[in-house]
């Protein structure tokens, strides 16, 4: 067992101070510091001195592509090991591998790789191995989708909605962003009611009424809020003005570039931070250099942290789950708690993986992050393995 003290423990959007957090696997105990001395007295404890940091849950990112070169696109294992590697000194523990409107035999190819990979990791991570971040499952982000909203995606390989693929690969799908007035009679969504799978709207250009519609659907959130579908306006309030009149989670990209940096923090006050998660939507070039980089078959150039095909385009981002919460610090007014909160428990509420993550509390995994009063990354823990930082 193993027990970090001297630190900031933070619970319920607040920091517990002279508190002490024992794990292995999972977290075992929150104590205070006299209650800890005496149990220490009678049980064998590696001890973890956090210097005065913070400890909050691990980052879980639902939409990223890729990092360190890699894409998960790529189809291969160790592509998506490096990625898995590279991310955990972001602080992000879990995130859903995100594919491409790619053709179809590179889509399965992704899928098949990355169901492998979570068996193998899986099983180190039982074993106390270090494997890096835990991959949750596959985001499909198209190839569903509206070809005029389509973005970085390939046109070429749009296709419309169908199960028939889905179907023996929802072991594996967690996440789908379509267009659904490419989605005939809601047909997709009601064949896929019922499921696990979350259905998003993106790469739309799918009006108010539409929106409307798919929420009641069971289409219940929204892929990178304000880019690629339509936008706010008094008369033609879009899939963005949905988003204030139903219930909706969306996630959004804090990268200052997505959405203007003066104007993300007062959206996300009036949509609500509990219906809120900040994504990387990150590809290859992400914890590389600048330069030029490709994303689905297309070139990218990556220039001041900005990310765009040849026309300009904007072609995913190079942010990571660390700088999110800290240009969300710099960016807004909204509390550091509110911040945190956007990386870990709401993305686990989507997701419905709240039983085991997202939050420091008993019987959950611990998964861990220790921040420094600067809010850099500090140590990352992953199943109660250091995969970063300290011991």
């Amino acid at each position: 067992m193993k027990a970090i003290v001297n630190a900031l423990i933070y619970e319920q959007q607040s920091f517990i101070d002279n508190s002490v957090i024992l794990f292995d696997k999972t977290i075992q105990k929150i104590l205070s510091r006299s209650e800890y001395d005496v149990l220490k007295q009678t049980h064998q404890i590696e001890e973890i001195d956090g210097k005065g940091k913070s400890v909050i849950p691990g980052f879980i990112d639902i939409h990223i592509h890729g990092a360190c070169g890699c894409d998960v696109m790529d189809g291969n294992y160790e592509s998506i090991k490096k990625i898995a590697d590279g991310v955990v000194r972001t602080g992000t523990t879990a995130f859903l591998a995100t594919t491409m409107t790619m053709s179809q035999e590179r889509i399965d190819t992704a899928l098949a790789t990355t169901r492998d990979f979570i068996k193998q990791q899986t099983e180190k991570h039982d074993n106390n191995q270090a494997a890096g971040a835990q991959i949750l499952g596959v985001h499909l982000e198209g190839p569903f989708i509206n070809p005029i909203f389509k973005g970085a995606q390939s046109e070429s390989h749009i296709q419309k909605p169908t199960d028939s693929w889905i179907r023996p690969n929802m072991d594996i799908v967690k996440m789908i962003t379509y267009a659904p007035e490419m989605d005939h009679n809601f047909e997709f969504a009601k064949a896929l009611s019922g499921t696990d799978i979350v259905l998003s709207i993106g790469h739309s250009g799918g009006d108010f009424e539409l929106a409307l519609n798919a929420y009641n659907e069971g289409v219940r959130h929204v892929t990178h809020c304000f880019n690629a579908m339509t936008g706010l306006h008094h008369r033609k309030p879009g899939i963005v003005g949905a988003i204030l009149t139903k219930p909706f989670t969306m996630d959004i990209i804090s990268d200052g570039i997505h959405v203007h940096p003066g104007f993300i923090g007062a959206f996300i006050k009036q949509k609500g931070v509990d219906q809120t998660i900040l994504i990387t939507d990150a590809m290859r070039a992400a914890l590389m250099p600048e330069g030029e980089y490709d994303l689905g078959g297309q070139k990218v150039f990556v220039k001041d942290n900005s990310c765009r095909l040849e026309d300009g385009t904007l072609a995913g981002s190079v942010l990571t789950t660390g700088q999110a919460l800290k240009n969300m610090v710099e960016f807004s007014d909204l509390p550091l708690a509110s911040i945190i909160d956007m990386l870990t428990i709401n993305p686990a509420k989507l997701l419905k993986i709240d039983h085991s993550m997202g939050s420091l509390e008993v019987g959950k995994l611990s998964n861990m992050v220790l921040l420094d009063e600067a809010n850099n990354i500090s140590s990352v823990y992953i199943k109660g393995i250091c995969h970063y930082g300290g011991k």
